[in-house]
C-alpha cells in the first residue's frame, strides 16, 4: 500500500511539473492583465524603466488611407502594393543601422553591448558584469545567419532588402539620429541613409524615418531635423510618402518616447496655429506619436499628433502593447481623426544584455506567438501594421533570419525545428491576408 502511494506521490509530482512547463510556455499567447516592471527598449532610471490591394500611382508615391488634420473622412483609395503586387507598404517594419565590425568599422560595435546592470545594487551583485566579446559571443539570445555583421557593408545591405522583399514588407522604418549623434553604446550612423535608400529603391521597398529620442531633443530640434531630412532625402525614389483624399502627398515620420516632451511643446510644432508649425508648409507631415500609457491619448491629440503606434512587441508590457486594449485605443483615435498603428513582433528575449530581465520575456512559441500578435492586430482593422523589428537582436525581435549555433560558452536561441526564414515567410503569409482582408472592409 505505502508503495502505491509512493508511485501515486511520483506520478501526481510529475503531472503537476509538465502542466508547469506548459503554462510557461504558452503564458505569452494570452494578454495580460497587469504592467511588466520594464518594457523592452525603454531606457532604465534608478527608480523605473524611463521613460497598408491595388496599384500605385506611381513607383515613387504610396497612396494609403489616412487621416491628417485639415483632411476630411470622405472615403480614400487604398494603394497598398508595389506596381508588381508583391510587397505591400502597409506593413512598415522597424530597422536598425547600429551595428560594426572591426574591418569595417574598426571594432565591434553594439554586438559586444555591454551587460546593463540592474538599478538596485543589491539585485545588480546576484548578476554578471562586463560586455559581449564578438563573434562567438554577442550580445543576442539567437545569432544572424549572416553573422555579426556591419550595417556599412553593401552586401548586408543588399541581404537584408532581399529578405525584406521576401517577406512582403514594403517600408522600412529606419531608426534615426541627427549627424554626429547616437545611442548610448552606438556610433553615428546617419552617414549611411543615402547608401540604404539607393538599396531600398533597387528592391522596390520605401524608407520611413523613426525619429530616436536623442540628448536634447525638443520640439524645435525635430523641427530642424524634419527639414534636414526632407531637404536632404525627399527626392529619394525610396522616400515613403502617403497620398491624402484631398491629393496631398506628406512623408510619415514616427516619433519614439514622444512623451518625453510636453503636449503643449508638440503643438507649437504639429498644430496649424502653432508658433513654428510646419502645417501647411513644405515640411508638413503625418507624425505618428508613441503610445506607452493611456493617458498619453489626450496628449496625442492635444499634441497635434495625426496617429499613433505602440512599437513594443510584447503583450501586456504596457497599455499601449496590451492587444485587449487596442479595440479601444483604436475606437478613440476613430472619434478623433487619428490613425491606429499597431505593433507587432515574433516575441521578446533581451536577458542577453539585461540579465535580470528574464520575467519580461515573450516565447516565440514557434511562431504562434507572432500569428497571435498579427491576428490581434487585424482584428481592429487598421490602416498601417508595424513590425518589431527586423534586427533589433538585443532584445530578440528580429524577424532576419537566425541559425542554431552553439559555442564552448553559449547556446544560442534559434528558430528550429523550422528553417531560418520562418519569420520572414509567415509575415508574407499575414501580409496578403492584410491585404486581402483590406478589401473585404472596403466592400
Amino acid at each position: 500500500m505505502a508503495r502505491l502511494r509512493k508511485k501515486a506521490c511520483v506520478a501526481l509530482f510529475l503531472f503537476t511539473l509538465f502542466i508547469f512547463g506548459t503554462m510557461m510556455g504558452l503564458r505569452t499567447l494570452k494578454p495580460s492583465d497587469g504592467f511588466s516592471d520594464l518594457a523592452p527598449g525603454l531606457k532604465l532610471l534608478p527608480v523605473a524603466a524611463e521613460r497598408m490591394d491595388r496599384r500605385s500611382v506611381s513607383s515613387e508615391v504610396v497612396v494609403s488611407p489616412i487621416h491628417v488634420h485639415a483632411i476630411t473622412n470622405s472615403k480614400v483609395v487604398y494603394t497598398n502594393s508595389s506596381p508588381e503586387g508583391d510587397i505591400y507598404y502597409d506593413v512598415h517594419i522597424f530597422y536598425y543601422t547600429w551595428f560594426g565590425t572591426p574591418k569595417l568599422d574598426g571594432k565591434y560595435i553594439h554586438w559586444d553591448h555591454v551587460l546593463v546592470p540592474h538599478w538596485d545594487p543589491k539585485i545588480a551583485a546576484s548578476y554578471p558584469k562586463g560586455r559581449h566579446t564578438p563573434p562567438e559571443d554577442i550580445g543576442s539570445s539567437f545569432y544572424p545567419e549572416l553573422g555579426p555583421y556591419s550595417s556599412r557593408d553593401p552586401d548586408i545591405l543588399e541581404s537584408h532588402m532581399e529578405q525584406l522583399r521576401a517577406a512582403a514588407a514594403g517600408v522600412l522604418v529606419l531608426s534615426w539620429y541627427p549627424p554626429g549623434m547616437a545611442d548610448d553604446n552606438g556610433e553615428p550612423t546617419e552617414d549611411l541613409v543615402p547608401s540604404l535608400l539607393d538599396a531600398a529603391h533597387r528592391h522596390g521597398i520605401k524608407v520611413a524615418f523613426h525619429i530616436q529620442p536623442y540628448k536634447g531633443r525638443t520640439d524645435r530640434t525635430v523641427h530642424d531635423n524634419i527639414k534636414y531630412i526632407i531637404d536632404k532625402y525627399g527626392n529619394h525614389g525610396a522616400f515613403y510618402r502617403f497620398k491624402t483624399s484631398t491629393g496631398k502627398i506628406l512623408p510619415l515620420f514616427y516619433i519614439y518616447d514622444s512623451y518625453l516632451t510636453p503636449p503643449e511643446d508638440w503643438a507649437n510644432l504639429l498644430s496649424s496655429s502653432g508658433s513654428h508649425s510646419l502645417r501647411k508648409t513644405p515640411y508638413d507631415g503625418v507624425f505618428i506619436s508613441l503610445i506607452v500609457e493611456e493617458r498619453h491619448k489626450d496628449d496625442i491629440v492635444s499634441g497635434g499628433f495625426d496617429g499613433m503606434y505602440t512599437y513594443f512587441a510584447s503583450n501586456g508590457f504596457s497599455f499601449g502593447s496590451s492587444h485587449q486594449n487596442w479595440k479601444a485605443i483604436k475606437t478613440f483615435c476613430d472619434i478623433n481623426n487619428l490613425m491606429f498603428i499597431p505593433s507587432v513582433g515574433p516575441g521578446y528575449i533581451d536577458t542577453s544584455i539585461r540579465p535580470w530581465n528574464n520575467h519580461n520575456t515573450r516565447n516565440r512559441v514557434n511562431g504562434k506567438y507572432y500569428e497571435t500578435s498579427l491576428q490581434a492586430a487585424l482584428m481592429v482593422r487598421p490602416e498601417i501594421v508595424t513590425i518589431t523589428s527586423f534586427n533589433e537582436w538585443h532584445e530578440g525581435t528580429q524577424i532576419e533570419k537566425a541559425l542554431p549555433k552553439k559555442t564552448l560558452t553559449r547556446m544560442y536561441l534559434d528558430y528550429l525545428p523550422h528553417k531560418p526564414d520562418l519569420y520572414l515567410e509567415l509575415t508574407r503569409k499575414w501580409a496578403e491576408q492584410f491585404n486581402k482582408e483590406k478589401e473585404q472592409w472596403l466592400m
